[in-house]
């Protein structure tokens, strides 16, 4: 019996066939391995691996077309991702590759991948610091989302004892909220222009419990912990932020919890230059498959539309312990 052409269109095993022979190439399996906790631009993959940007180009369409990669475009720039895995042997590619090490020179390419964008991340708020609230109102200034935001605070009903911690806290415009909810108040910011607006903002209101401290959150080797950790449009100026959720769930006392105030993804490239963005915003689900990563349990989530077309997104994230539920009831206040 003779089939026709047609019936011989597809067959399941070539779709198996790409897959492994994209597979089948050494430095095409590091790429995956690079992007396991992290998305890079062929640019920065280019340099990472030490080859021509046409070079890495075709690797990277050869791994997207069996799909094993994928795309967001950031503005004008495209950067690449590991899809997540369809079928039983694209999971059990990616967790082979989960369990090799990553050669030292590479591990020293990515960190110095990391540095450059940290450093235009430093050097922007070093520059804008006298501008930092025109900037800000940009895009979405806290007057705009700081009700919601407090709503779903107030909501979690901390003891009057607890502690919170802001990350990156700007020039301090909600150390007043916090100091009057919490009975011990940290800020830590890595740029000192901002600190210091931040404590002219608590020289004002007589903060006296507030400690402000210049240090990166990030990499603290022994992290001061809270039962309350906010960042206010902080996370996409972090230049790996799937790794800043590891890092930041170190700063969540058990039972405590993880507030953001984040953008949700955009194509507004120009808040690059005009807002330091490295990022511009994030899928919701990608902030939660980040909390999961790192041992947090989503919880709570508020979406703001704003008039200027972007989008806020309000997501609380718990650590488990013993006081990981929601304790409703009489909100403790400070003068």
């Amino acid at each position: 019996m003779t089939l026709r052409a047609s019936e011989l269109a597809f067959d399941p095993c070539d779709t198996l066939a790409a897959l492994c022979k994209a597979g089948g190439d050494p430095l095409r399996l590091n790429v995956l391995r690079v992007l396991s906790n992290d998305s890079f631009g062929v640019l920065e993959l280019a340099q990472i691996f030490a080859i021509g940007q046409s070079g890495m180009s075709h690797h990277l369409k050869v791994l997207a077309q069996v799909g094993l990669v994928a795309t967001r475009r950031e503005g004008n720039a495209i950067f690449y991702r590991r899809a997540l895995p369809v079928g039983v042997l694209h999971a059990a590619l990616l967790e082979e590759i989960d369990a090799l090490t990553l050669a030292d020179a590479l591990q020293a390419r990515i960190a110095a991948v990391h540095r450059q964008r940290a450093a235009v991340s430093r050097d922007f708020f070093a520059r804008m610091a006298a501008n930092f609230q025109a900037q800000q109102d940009l895009i979405a200034g806290l007057p705009q989302y700081r009700d919601s935001l407090l709503a779903l605070l107030d909501a979690l009903s901390f003891a009057p004892d607890a502690t919170a911690l802001e990350i990156g806290p700007g020039d301090g415009a909600f150390l007043p909220e916090l100091a009057r909810r919490f009975a011990r108040v940290t800020a830590l910011d890595n740029s000192e222009a901002m600190l210091d607006l931040a404590r002219q903002r608590c020289a004002a209101e007589g903060l006296s419990h507030v400690e402000l401290r210049l240090a990166d959150a990030l990499e603290d080797r022994a992290p001061r912990q809270a039962d309350c950790v906010v960042l206010n449009m902080v996370l996409h100026h972090f230049a790996t932020p799937a790794e800043a959720f590891r890092q930041l769930a170190r700063h969540v006392a058990p039972g405590g919890s993880l507030l953001i105030s984040e953008l949700c993804s955009h194509d507004q490239s120009w808040a690059r230059e005009a807002c330091g963005d490295l990022w511009l915003g994030f899928e919701q689900d990608d902030l939660s498959r980040w909390a999961s990563a790192a041992g947090l349990i989503p919880g709570e989530s508020l979406y703001i539309g704003l008039k200027n077309g972007f989008q806020i997104q309000l997501r609380h994230f718990a650590q488990p312990g013993e006081r990981s539920a929601p304790r409703y009831g009489t909100q403790g206040t400070h003068p």
